[in-house]
């Protein structure tokens, strides 16, 4: 039986988003799988993958909101923002802080926060990404972006090291588009010093925690003996932040054939998903743009029903 739903996966270190997704394709012998948005190489943690009909639900799972614990060390940047980097900049740290010092910075990092996004990412301008300037050793300028930052906690003591260094970890949960690295590097700033991110592992996708996630070794094991399908979790599950609109058994093939319906409920979102009297997802469906008290679909996920 060909595989569907969703993999949580333990991405390793050393990998692209587009290194697993290849790998998985070998592994699991399918070509339909895909990932829900790229990590860096170095960041490791929680990665769901999309696999057979799931695929259709991937560029929803974009949104959500992600958890880290990453790790501080002040003292030095680099170009990347990261330890793979080369010296930006090197100033000792005369003093070791303590841990309120850092928890008022911290607190200054909640809420609503500007950003500007690494030279090193892979945000476009004027349709090139941004690594390929650094790469090119080309500065430009990089747009502003807003981000939320919902809740920013030190998890450890500040450790001075050696070379007149500091360093600290910190658990954050944020919204999509979040530069953790560069919430490192203006951390470092707001306490006097250069700074950089020197580790990061993601805890959290949406619902997806890390403790739930498979390591390429347990895909293969899983997967020879057959029991993989019952690890996977449903598309379902990947939409279910969306409000749900139940509808009668008459309506049902409408849905499923694409129409638009009037849309009879008062809903604050823009996006909904549609279920029939049996707990099956049909469709996702949205406000009409043009027509007041209509509905359109966006997205008809009725082969995920009929099998």
């Amino acid at each position: 039986m060909e595989l569907q739903g969703i993999l949580p996966l333990h991405k390793p270190k050393g990998m692209t988003s587009h290194d697993c997704v290849a790998k998985l394709r070998r592994i699991l012998k399918t070509k339909k799988i895909g990932h829900t948005g790229t990590l860096d190489p170095e960041v490791t943690g929680v990665l769901p993958i999309c696999i057979g009909r799931a695929t259709k639900v991937a560029q929803y799972m974009s949104d959500y909101s992600k958890t880290y614990i990453g790790e501080v060390t002040i003292g030095f940047s680099t170009t990347t923002e990261d330890f793979t980097g080369e010296l930006l900049e090197k100033k000792a740290v005369a003093k070791l802080f303590s841990r309120q010092e850092i928890e008022e910075v911290l607190q200054l990092f909640t809420g609503t926060i500007t950003q500007i996004p690494p030279m090193y990412s892979a945000v476009k301008i004027k349709g090139k990404k941004l690594y390929e300037y650094a790469r090119a050793g080309i500065e430009v300028e990089r747009p502003e972006r807003h981000v939320v930052i919902h809740q920013l906690e030190l998890l450890t003591e500040p450790e001075l090291l050696e070379g007149d260094q500091v360093r600290f970890s910190f658990q954050v949960h944020c919204s999509k588009g979040t530069y953790v690295r560069t919430l490192a590097v203006d951390i470092g700033k707001k306490l006097g010093y250069p700074a950089h991110m020197s580790s990061l592992i993601r805890t959290a996708s949406g619902p997806f925690k890390l403790e739930e996630c498979l390591t390429f070794e347990e895909v293969e094991l899983k997967a020879e003996s057959g029991e993989l399908q019952g690890e996977l979790l449903k598309l379902e599950d990947a939409i279910a932040y969306f409000p749900k609109i139940l509808i009668d058994k008459e309506i049902e093939s409408k849905v499923m054939n694409g129409m638009v319906l009037p849309l009879n409920v008062d809903l604050e979102a823009d996006r909904f998903t549609i279920y029939n009297q049996d707990g099956d997802c049909l469709a996702i469906y949205m406000k009409h743009p043009t027509k007041a008290g209509l509905m359109k679909p966006e997205k008809i996920l009725k082969n995920d029903v009929l099998g």
